[in-house]
């Protein structure tokens, strides 16, 4: 595949990706964030099984040697980032959802330094104190000095929460050996959906209260984000590499924030200057400002 036309797949990857957030805050008012995450992705395994046997064709006695990282892989990135990501848009906006997500990359670069012993430069380590105190502004909504006495919005911690439970996922999606991308994506929402299903029968569901509008928001979250945009990064991936690509990650909030704009909310100078500060900072501390990012620091996507 051509090289412009995998840029033209990313660029409506992170679109897809960017909607996941604005759609997930109107689907959360009728769909509790566990039963929005379970059945988007019971749904999106009708696609994504098909789509590993026909693209990868796994070998299922590997992939049964590694079923405990699968199964910490469905734990952390299936059910604790979507109930993070999903509780967190109960209560804070799209925008600064998506703009605290953008601390990923810095904090990925940050766990592997401490849990796997990657090497990190001086460089990165200032980009991530950068997109720290980015992410401290839109806290905090600029006033720094009432940084130890300001309520916290409760949105907001959970979205650095969904930070956290994805930097896992992430690291333990580098330890799967001999299993390929969307198989192991496929192997981990199954086990995933296999431990929600419980709680969903026991929690239930009133699909009474779906409106047109989070029926929309939820097929859209199915077939967009949990799919096409998995598929088209993964392909991207192959034609430019993950170093090239994980740059249109910052994408997501800008995205996220047009998107917001056109649908009538309002924007403030500190989810922009914030938003500016992550950016910077992710950018130094990923290594692409200084060119020596490596593959193995790279970012697995599922969002």
């Amino acid at each position: 595949m051509g090289k412009h036309r995998a840029w033209w797949l990313l660029f409506f990857c992170n679109l897809f990706w960017a909607g996941n957030f604005v759609f997930g805050k109107y689907v959360v008012t009728v769909l509790s964030p566990l039963w929005l995450t379970f059945a988007r992705w019971v749904l999106a395994l009708v696609v994504l099984i098909p789509l590993a046997i026909l693209m990868e064709k796994p070998d299922a006695k590997q992939v049964a040697r590694q079923w405990l990282p699968l199964l910490l892989m469905g734990l952390f990135g299936v059910i604790g980032y979507n109930l993070f990501l999903y509780s967190a848009l109960e209560y804070t906006s799209a925008t600064n959802a998506a703009l605290v997500a953008a601390l990923n990359p810095g904090v990925i670069v940050l766990f592997s330094f401490f849990l796997l012993r990657e090497k990190i430069t001086g460089l990165q380590g200032v980009g991530f104190f950068v997109s720290l105190l980015g992410v401290i502004v839109i806290l905090t909504r600029g006033n720094l000095g009432q940084l130890l006495h300001i309520e916290y919005n409760r949105g907001d911690i959970l979205a650095i929460g969904a930070v956290l439970v994805w930097t896992f996922y992430s690291i333990i999606g580098r330890r799967v050996k001999g299993v390929a991308p969307i198989t192991a994506t496929a192997s981990s929402t199954v086990l995933a959906v296999l431990m929600m299903l419980p709680f969903a029968i026991w929690e239930g569901v009133d699909l009474s209260a779906m409106q047109p509008l989070a029926i929309t928001g939820f097929f859209y979250i199915v077939l967009f984000p949990s799919i096409f945009s998995f598929v088209f990064w993964n392909t991207s991936v192959r034609a430019l590499g993950a170093n090239k690509a994980g740059i249109t990650l910052n994408l997501i909030p800008v995205f996220t924030a047009i998107i917001s704009i056109l649908l009538g909310e309002s924007i403030t100078a500190s989810q922009i200057w914030g938003g500016l500060l992550v950016f910077l900072g992710v950018t130094v501390a990923s290594g692409i400002v200084s060119g020596k990012r490596k593959s193995g620091v790279s970012v697995e996507i599922g969002k």
